[in-house]
């Protein structure tokens, strides 16, 4: 009962402080237009995370009036550097509100506080001491210049150390992955319950899978040293573990989600190939398998230790172009599919290339939904290649690929993919750091969004990309909402960590998930 009453008036507390938030509109109706009987005092800045020096600034801007109004830049246009703002901006807004010295806080939604100066009219203007330093910068300037014109005054605030956000967050980041995720869902209106309603509508989905099937092995060695005859490493071979991988795995996924799956694929006539088949049907999968003589299965073998390192990797396949023959083939397969999601799962081993991709895409049934992911890791491939598509979800480096791009930071540069690759929405996979997640917004909606990853143990990361492509697919075809797509598709991606080779999660694991981070939210 105690711990109820406390998580009570923490609520209720943090709905006071966020009260404190307000719109331009709202905050000058409040104020009202100078000259004004409380003289009104403005602060402008990032706030990422917010430090003795920020304090000390509001303390004393406080001191040169009776309201004191603190804008924040909004998410979009913060540009110091990649992952900024690590605090998204609705929860920085809260951290400054819970102050008793702030009266209200603004999320400035323009890249500078010049029309928000301008609309208001403060009467004081308050920067900090270290933007005193050095001269004035021209966008000071240019605050100054319109203070100056409706006569208000412009004031540095005093002192002689001078902190920043960037240094303390390169030392150590605080893990706010769960206040990220907390914060995304109330500014959305999204609960964990129409989360989980949205997994239980993947029954009523059919999914046409479209791509290159691998066979993986893993071969786990002992390590008995350098060989005596040559500067090779000597190992002993332990145990092989084989799993279907590819757009096989892609399948098994969505099946294991409870999706109606068929898989349009092409394989040798060879034992890999009888595997790969076999196993894809076992699983409750309606396999098209064209068989190509002329060309192996695509079977990676990855050698490891048993501390899971891996020593090197063996491929066998042909990569070069199908025939016409075999993409004629496919291209029927496609245009008779009744499924409502198409996903073309490209690894470039033959299956996509510029011309079959044009071919297939254009047979997909126009009111099915559209996904796509072309994995280049260690071959010649181009997410740009499936321009128009509903969904895509490439990584760092396939999005740097595909841009021609080593320099550009990783939110404008998932802007820049976004809007050359033409899509609905994006989801760019960070690794460790989760995902970003790009879309057109509506009247109120943001444009992008992170998430942090969810994983706890990772294991082994290989196939986390296939996860989430999956889990995120289904969630946006089941619900129409990329919020669900993308918390799904992270959840998905941290469970497949978890697990040693290409197993499929299945829904219950991915309920489990959900309902785990809800539980952990509700502790905040």
């Amino acid at each position: 009962m105690k711990q109820a009453r406390i998580i009570k008036e923490a609520s209720k507390l943090k709905s006071n402080f966020s009260q404190k938030i307000k719109t331009v509109e709202q905050i000058k109706s409040i104020i009202g237009k100078r000259p004004r009987k409380q003289k009104v005092v403005m602060c402008h800045g990032t706030f990422d995370i917010v430090h003795p020096g920020h304090i000390r600034q509001l303390i004393y801007a406080k001191s040169k009036g009776d309201i004191l109004i603190v804008s924040l830049t909004t998410d979009k246009h913060i540009i110091k550097g990649p992952l900024r703002p690590y605090v998204p901006g609705r929860l920085r807004a809260l951290n400054l509100a819970a102050f008793e010295i702030v009266d209200y806080v603004l999320i400035d939604h323009n890249p500078t506080p010049l029309e928000n100066l301008t609309a208001l009219q403060p009467d004081f203007f308050v920067k900090g001491f270290e933007y005193s330093l050095n001269g004035i910068h021209p966008k000071t300037q240019e605050e100054m210049d319109v203070l100056s014109q409706y006569g208000g005054k412009f004031v540095f605030s005093p002192g002689d150390i001078v902190f920043s956000s960037s240094k303390l967050l390169a030392s150590q980041k605080p893990n706010l992955s769960l206040e990220h995720l907390h914060t995304l869902l109330q500014a959305e209106k999204i609960t964990f319950k129409s989360v989980k309603n949205t997994l239980q509508k993947f029954k009523i989905l059919n999914i046409h899978v479209i791509g290159d099937v691998i066979v993986d092995k893993y071969s786990i060695c002992s390590v008995v040293g350098i060989s005596q005859k040559s500067p090779a490493i000597h190992v002993q071979f332990n145990e092989a573990n084989t799993f279907v991988g590819g757009a096989g795995i892609v399948a098994k996924h969505f099946k294991a989600l409870g999706a109606k799956v068929t898989i349009t694929t092409v394989v040798g006539k060879d034992e890999a190939g009888d595997y790969a088949v076999k196993d894809l049907k076992k699983n409750g999968i309606k396999v098209n398998a064209l068989v190509d003589h002329s060309r192996p299965t695509t079977v990676k073998e990855r050698f490891l230790t048993n501390e899971d390192i891996v020593l090197f990797q063996v491929d066998i396949g042909d990569n070069s172009p199908l025939s016409y023959t075999i993409t004629s083939k496919i291209c029927r397969l496609v245009s008779r599919s009744k499924a409502n999601v198409v996903v073309c799962s490209d690894f470039r081993h033959g299956f996509f290339n510029k011309e079959s991709i044009v071919q297939i895409v254009s047979k997909i049934p126009p009111k099915a939904l559209k996904v796509a992911d072309s994995q280049v890791s260690n071959r010649w491939g181009n997410i740009l290649d499936f321009s128009d598509f509903d969904l895509i979800t490439p990584n760092e480096r396939e999005t740097r690929f595909a841009l021609g791009d080593q320099e550009t930071t990783i939110r404008p540069l998932a802007q820049k993919l976004f809007n050359e690759a033409r899509c609905k929405y994006l989801i760019l996979k960070l690794g460790k750091d989760g995902i970003i997640t790009y879309h057109s917004p509506g009247k109120e909606s943001r444009e992008y969004f992170y998430i942090d990853t969810f994983a706890h143990n990772v294991i082994d990361a290989i196939g986390a990309g296939d996860a989430l492509l999956v889990a995120a697919t289904a969630g946006l075809a089941a619900s129409g909402n990329i919020i669900h797509a993308a918390i799904l598709g992270n959840a998905c991606a941290a469970l497949e960590c978890e697990k040693f080779g290409n197993i499929p999660v299945n829904s219950k694991e991915l309920e489990d998930r959900i309902t785990e981070l809800e539980k952990r939210v509700k502790r905040l």
